[in-house]
C-alpha cells in the first residue's frame, strides 16, 4: 500500500515535490508544538479556542521562523532519497538557528499562554521529526526510485504463450532483476486486446511494431508442448523481427511443478535444426545393455560421453570407460558418478589407448565386456590431413586392435561409430574410417561369436570440431564468421538423438551390418551461419546491409573438405524396424586378402612413409580421391533417407 502511494509522488515534477515537502515541514511545525504542550502539561490541548493556553502563538512563530530558515539553508534543493551525513548536518545547523530564535521568543522573553519550556522542547522535537522525515524518504522513496530506474534499464521482453506456462513464467519474473515482462504474444485471436495479470496480449503479427513501441529486445517462448514444426515457424517469425529468443525446454524435459526463470535457456541452433523426436524402442535400447557389462572407447568425447549417459539410463551392471585423455575421462567419470549414487551399476574409468593391444587384452580379460561401443577416433579433417600417420594409426589400426581383442574375448556385440565422410572420401579421416568399416565387415565373416556392426551418420550439433561452437564463439567475439565455401552443405543431428540411434542400431545387428541414420535434409552452412547470427538478435553485415552486425567471410575449402557429404556408397538402402535407421550393403575385401593389405599398411606406418600410405589407402578404399587444398569435390551424388 505504501509503495502504491509512493509511486505518484515519484512521478511528480520537481517543483511539485518541493511544495509537498514544504507542506510536510509545515505540518511538522504544528505537530511538534502540539506535542510540546502535551509533554509540558501532561494533557492534550486544543490548538485554538482555549481560554488560557494559546498554542497558535507558538504555531505561528514556528512557521514564520522555520520555513524561511529551511529555504535559506537549501532544504528544498536537496534530493531526499540521497540524504546523507552532510544533509543531516545541514538540518542540525538550521534547527539550531531556529531553536535559538524560538527559545528567545518564548523562553527568554515569554508570551502569555505559551509555557516557557515549550520554547525549549519544540525545537528539539522539530529536529527529530524533520531528520526522521528525511531518513524515511531516503530508505523508502530512495529504494523505490532505484528500483524504478533498474526496471527501466532492464531488457524489455514479451512472453510468447498466454497459457499456463506463460502465466507461471510471468509470475516468476515479476520480481526479476534480469528482464522486465511488458506483454504476451499468443496465436489465439480471441485473446488479442485482453489483459492478463496487468499485461496486454498481442498477436504475433504485431511483433515488429512492438519492438519499436515497447522497445522489446527479447521474446521468451513459453509453449513447451507445441510441435517442433510449429515451433520452428514461430522462431522464424520472431527472428525476422530481429529480437533475441529464449525458450523453455520441451514439455518432456520440464519437471512437474511451477515454471521458473531457471528453466529459461538461450535458443540454440538445435531448436531450428532438430526434428520431431521419435520415441525410442526400449526393447532395442536395453537388448545389449541392461544387466550387462558395457565398454565404451573414447568415452570422454562428444559422442562417447553421450553414449555413456544413455547407456547408464538403461541400467548396465558395469560400465567401463576407456579414454586416453585424463581430463576428459575425469570429467565424464565425475558426471556419471553423481548419477549412479542410487544405482547398482559399477563405473570403471580406465586410462588407455585403443592402439595398445596388450593393454586392451588386459582390460577385456579383467572386465569381460558383453557389448563394446567404439567411439575413439581422430575426426578433425584438417588435423588428420596434416597428420595422416597418426590419423590412420588411431582410426583404422586402433579400431582393428579393439575389434580383434573383442573377438578373442568373446564379446557379443561390437559397434563402430562411423561417419558420412567414409563414403567416397576425399580426405585421410574419411578413408581411415572406411578402412575401419571394411576391417569389421571382414572380421564379421570370421568371428561368428561377435556381431560386428557400424553406424554411419553426419555431423552432430555441438560436438567437438562442429561448426556450431566455432560460429557461436565468432559471434560472441563480434565476427567475422569464417566459412570455407558459400555452397557447402552438411547433414546435422543432435548428439542425444545420434547416441540413442547408435544404441538401437547396434541391437539390430546380425554381423557385418552397415547402418545409416536418417539425417534429414542437408543444411547449407551459409544458412546455418545466418540463422545463428539471427538467434543472437543480430543481423548479417553484407553489401545489401553495410550497417549489419556480423560479417560472413569466405576463406576457401580446407584440405580434404567436400562441398557435399554422402551417406551411402551405393543407392540400395534397406529399411529396418526403426524409421530413422537404414541398412546399407557395402562391398568389402575378404579377411585373408584384407589382412595382408593391413599388415603392409602397418609396415608403412612404422616407416612413416606418407606417400606409400596414401597410395595403399587409395588402392584399398573404393572411391578415395585425395584432393589438394582449395580443390573442390566433383561428387554431388548424395542420398537423403
Amino acid at each position: 500500500m505504501l509503495n502504491r502511494f509512493a509511486q505518484p509522488i515519484l512521478a511528480m515534477p520537481r517543483p511539485a515535490k518541493r511544495v509537498v515537502v514544504l507542506s510536510v515541514d509545515a505540518a511538522l511545525c504544528v505537530l511538534t508544538v502540539w506535542l510540546s504542550y502535551y509533554l509540558r502539561l501532561g494533557e492534550w490541548v486544543k490548538l485554538s479556542g482555549d481560554s488560557f493556553w494559546q498554542p497558535m502563538w507558538a504555531v505561528g512563530v514556528s512557521l514564520l521562523l522555520a520555513l524561511p530558515i529551511f529555504v535559506v539553508n537549501g532544504f528544498y534543493r536537496a534530493i531526499f532519497r540521497y540524504t546523507g551525513l552532510s544533509a543531516l548536518q545541514t538540518i542540525l545547523k538550521a534547527t539550531a538557528v531556529y531553536g535559538l530564535l524560538f527559545a528567545t521568543v518564548f523562553t527568554a522573553y515569554g508570551v502569555d499562554g505559551v509555557p516557557r519550556t515549550v520554547g525549549l522542547i519544540q525545537p528539539m522535537l522539530l529536529l527529530l521529526t524533520v531528520g526522521a522525515s528525511r531518513m524515511l524518504a531516503r530508505f523508502w522513496l530512495g529504494g523505490l526510485y532505484r528500483n524504478q530506474l533498474r526496471m527501466v534499464a532492464l531488457p524489455r521482453v514479451l512472453i510468447y504463450g498466454a497459457g499456463n506456462a506463460g502465466r507461471q513464467l510471468a509470475a516468476a519474473m515479476s520480481n526479476s532483476h534480469e528482464m522486465r515482462v511488458v506483454g504476451f504474444l499468443d496465436d489465439d485471436d480471441r485473446l488479442h486486446g485482453h489483459v492478463l495479470n496487468g499485461l496486454s496480449i498481442y498477436g504475433p503479427a504485431d511483433l515488429p511494431g512492438l519492438v519499436t513501441s515497447l522497445q522489446v529486445s527479447t521474446v521468451l517462448l513459453a509453449i513447451p508442448s507445441v510441435s517442433r514444426h510449429r515451433r520452428n515457424e514461430m522462431i522464424a517469425q520472431m527472428l525476422r523481427a530481429h529480437v533475441q529468443v529464449r525458450t523453455l525446454p520441451a514439455v518432456s524435459e520440464l519437471a512437474q511443478g511451477m515454471v521458473s526463470t531457471s528453466d529459461l535457456r538461450e535458443l540454440d541452433i538445435d531448436d531450428l535444426l532438430g526434428r520431431e523426436p521419435v520415441a525410442p524402442n526400449h526393447i532395442l535400447l536395453g537388448r545389449n545393455i541392461t544387466h550387462k557389462v558395457v565398454l565404451v572407447t573414447g568415452a570422454g568425447g562428444s559422442i562417447g560421453s553421450e553414449l555413456c549417459r544413455q547407456i547408464l539410463s538403461v541400467n548396465p551392471s558395469t560400465l567401463v570407460l576407456i579414454e586416453q585423455s585424463e581430463f576428459a575421462l575425469y570429467e565424464i567419470q565425475q558426471e556419471l558418478q553423481e548419477k549412479i549414487e542410487d544405482s547398482s551399476t559399477l563405473l570403471v574409468p580406465i586410462l588407455a589407448s585403443v592402439r595398445d593391444a596388450q593393454r586392451l587384452r588386459e582390460i577385456f580379460t579383467d572386465w569381460k565386456p558383453d557389448t563394446v561401443y567404439h567411439a575413439a577416433a581422430y575426426k578433425h579433417v584438417p588435423l588428420v590431413e596434416h597428420n595422416p600417420i597418426e590419423g590412420i594409426r588411431n582410426n583404422t589400426m586402433g579400431t582393428l586392435t579393439a575389434a580383434q581383442a573383442a573377438a578373442e574375448h568373446g564379446v557379443s556385440d561390437f559397434v563402430l561409430i562411423s561417419t558420412d565422410k567414409a563414403v567416397r572420401p576425399t580426405n585421410i579421416m574419411g578413408a581411415s574410417k572406411r578402412l575401419a568399416e571394411m576391417a569389421l565387415q571382414a572380421l564379421a565373416a570370421t568371428s561368428p561369436k561377435t556381431r560386428f556392426s557400424m553406424v554411419r551418420f553426419g555431423n552432430v550439433l555441438g560436438s567437438s570440431g562442429s561448426v556450431v561452437p566455432k560460429f557461436r564463439r565468432q559471434i560472441r567475439d563480434g565476427g567475422p564468421i569464417t566459412l570455407t565455401h558459400p555452397d557447402i552443405t552438411r547433414y546435422f543431428m543432435t548428439i542425444p538423438e545420434a547416441a540413442q540411434l547408435v544404441i538401437q542400431a547396434g541391437a539390430m545387428a546380425k554381423g557385418g551390418d552397415v547402418f545409416v541414420l536418417d539425417m534429414g535434409d542437408p543444411v547449407k552452412i551459409m544458412d546455418l551461419a545466418t540463422r545463428m547470427i539471427e538467434l543472437s538478435g543480430l543481423c548479417v553485415r553484407n553489401e545489401n546491409n553495410p550497417d549489419g552486425d556480423i560479417e560472413i567471410e569466405i576463406t576457401g575449402l580446407r584440405p580434404g573438405e567436400k562441398l557435399f557429404e554422402e551417406l551411402l556408397i551405393g543407392n540400395n538402402p534397406r529399411p529396418t524396424s526403426h524409421p530413422r535407421i537404414m541398412k546399407a550393403h557395402e562391398e568389402f575385401l575378404a579377411w585373408p586378402v584384407l589382412i595382408e593389405k593391413l599388415q603392409r599398411l602397418e609396415s608403412l606406418l612404422e616407416q612413416r612413409n606418407v606417400e606409400g600410405t596414401k597410395d595403399l589407402l587409395t588402392d584399398l578404399v573404393s572411391g578415395y580421391a585425395p584432393q589438394e587444398v582449395g580443390q573442390e569435390s566433383d561428387s554431388r551424388l548424395r542420398y537423403s533417407v
